[in-house]
């Protein structure tokens, strides 16, 4: 059998992946600038025009955006929470909550079925920081641990893909949190969705995690309705 000869990837490809590595592994975070592009060619011994090929691919992608005199920042850690990063721009927020439904409560029905020790033990550490958060008047604190909590029950589903995608939901709604919060008698500690929703999932109830996302998701909706 004669083998065909293997082709390499073209330069651009692979810093590409490897800046991608970057982003995905967390080295390079959420919202940060990335080294400058000096630093990053002697890092990857390439060429001004080969970097600037990836970054402009990965700026495409939605995983970073480039500011003229400013640097290059991540925005996404992966193409699909990049793709959705701009989606996210085009929708109103009533279209991305019914979206959401639909992801939150598969995450909640399998999380009841696959998380573990350490997932329960996480989620209850997450409402206990959102609740110190809320307490003592630190809303940012508050809604980076309310969406942290969200993110883990997807997480706990045991589902890569669904946790994935729900990630790229995480900047559209750290800014609605943010918004609700400044709503008239907006209740920041809410039970349901919360403390209901672990209490579920500890002790392997799908049918009850996924009712408790139900009700806490129509209370958002109502929010948004008034």
């Amino acid at each position: 059998m004669s083998l065909s000869p293997s082709v390499r990837p073209a330069l651009a490809d692979e810093v590409t992946a490897k800046l991608r590595a970057m982003i995905h592994s967390g080295e390079w975070p959420l919202q940060q600038r990335i080294p400058s592009e000096s630093e990053l060619m002697a890092r990857l011994g390439v060429s001004r025009g080969t970097l600037r090929e990836a970054v402009k691919a990965l700026a495409h992608s939605g995983m970073l955006e480039v500011r003229r005199g400013d640097g290059t920042y991540v925005r996404a850690t992966s193409e699909i929470s990049g793709a959705a990063r701009r989606l996210f721009q085009d929708h109103t927020a009533e279209h991305i909550l019914e979206v959401r439904l639909g992801l939150d409560t598969q995450a909640a029905r399998l999380a009841a079925k696959h998380a573990t020790a350490d997932d329960v033990t996480a989620l209850r550490a997450l409402l206990t920081a959102r609740d110190q958060a809320w307490r003592s008047g630190d809303c940012e604190a508050w809604a980076t641990a309310d969406w942290g909590f969200h993110a883990r029950v997807a997480q706990a589903s045991g589902n890569p893909l669904l946790h994935e995608l729900y990630v790229s939901f995480g900047p559209a709604l750290h800014q609605d949190l943010l918004a609700q919060q400044k709503r008239p008698g907006f209740d920041g500690l809410p039970l349901e969705g919360h403390g209901v929703l672990v209490d579920a999932i500890e002790r392997g109830d799908a049918d009850a995690a996924v009712a408790t996302v139900n009700r806490n998701l129509n209370s958002c909706a109502e929010w948004l309705t008034t």
